[in-house]
């Protein structure tokens, strides 16, 4: 395909790396250096001796993508691809809280602003939270949990601790219903079912799995299970089936399609190359701020 080749000249005459986040298109993710979670991407981009970072996902990834990689530029195929749980809160929002609860240790979900993270005391992602809060802030007498409601109440079964939440949701994930994991589970008789901890308690409740996307990516390799009903955005569906060939996978809904995560395309992949856009720019500050934060996380283990 010509638009690929001349993508991949690019990509070496720019000293690029394309990293894809697991929910993005097919042909988005085949093209890629690496695929994975946001976090994860944006560590190993880190790690290489690229000059540039194209980020096929959301504007937060990238924005961490920048945080960790301050002399590198970030590029996002398109300006308009974010996610609409971390606009949920912002950096005026979690100062408001935080004033109401002087005293209480901050967690933030990695899915948030680079402001929001600046105004942490600790990141954690979807497959390490239970761990932040039972090892890191088991001391803590207050704990303000943002902005995922239901990956907090998630933790919160897992570690018996109540937090001062932040009534976030991610909208794709709430679309999953209990009834969905019902009717899934009639269709393929025998399937383990795996979901995201981003799902309503309910659906969770009811699953035989809760984990990140990166755990599914390892579940899927480990497990003996040859059917798999996968609770989360189906874009994670094409890398498990080229790495577990013999398995397989089936999305537990049509309905749980993240437009965002759509967005970007190999066109919009090469325009990025070519011109240089669009690029994530994070104020040497707040970056200092959200590094901190992050890097707290890292030091302790993902």
């Amino acid at each position: 395909m010509a638009l690929v080749e001349k993508m991949k000249r690019l990509k070496e005459q720019r000293r690029a790396v394309i990293l894809a986040h697991n929910y993005q298109i097919p042909e988005v993710q085949d093209c890629a250096d690496f695929v994975g979670d946001s976090l994860e991407l944006s560590i190993k981009a880190a790690k290489t001796d690229a000059e540039v970072i194209v980020f096929c996902g959301v504007h937060f990834m990238a924005e961490t993508a920048k945080i960790l990689s301050p002399g590198k530029t970030v590029l996002l195929p398109d300006k308009n691809a974010g996610c609409p749980m971390a606009d949920m809160i912002t950096a005026e929002d979690l100062r408001a809280l935080k004033a109401e609860h002087p005293g209480a240790k901050v967690l933030c979900y990695v899915n948030t602003s680079a402001e929001v993270k600046a105004e942490c005391d600790l990141c954690c992602t979807s497959a390490n939270a239970v761990r932040m809060v039972g090892e890191v802030l088991k001391d803590a007498e207050e704990i303000i949990f943002v902005p995922d409601r239901y990956l907090a109440a998630f933790v919160a079964g897992k570690t018996g601790r109540e937090f001062i939440i932040w009534p976030g949701f991610c909208p794709t994930h709430a679309r999953i219903l209990p009834e969905h994991i019902e009717a899934a589970r009639a269709l393929h008789p025998g399937a383990v079912v795996m979901v995201h901890p981003e799902c309503r308690p309910e659906v969770a409740a009811i699953a035989d799995k809760v984990i990140s996307t990166g755990g599914m990516s390892r579940y899927a390799r480990e497990t003996p299970a040859r059917e798999i009903i996968v609770g989360t955005e189906p874009g994670i569906i094409h890398r498990l089936r080229k790495e577990n060939p013999g398995k397989i996978f089936h999305p537990i809904s049509d309905t749980v399609i993240c437009p965002n995560m759509k967005k970007t395309t190999l066109e919009k992949i090469l325009w990025s190359l070519e011109d240089m856009t669009h690029r994530i720019e994070v104020p040497d500050q707040i970056a200092a701020r959200a590094r901190r934060s992050i890097e707290t996380m890292l030091n302790i283990g993902r």
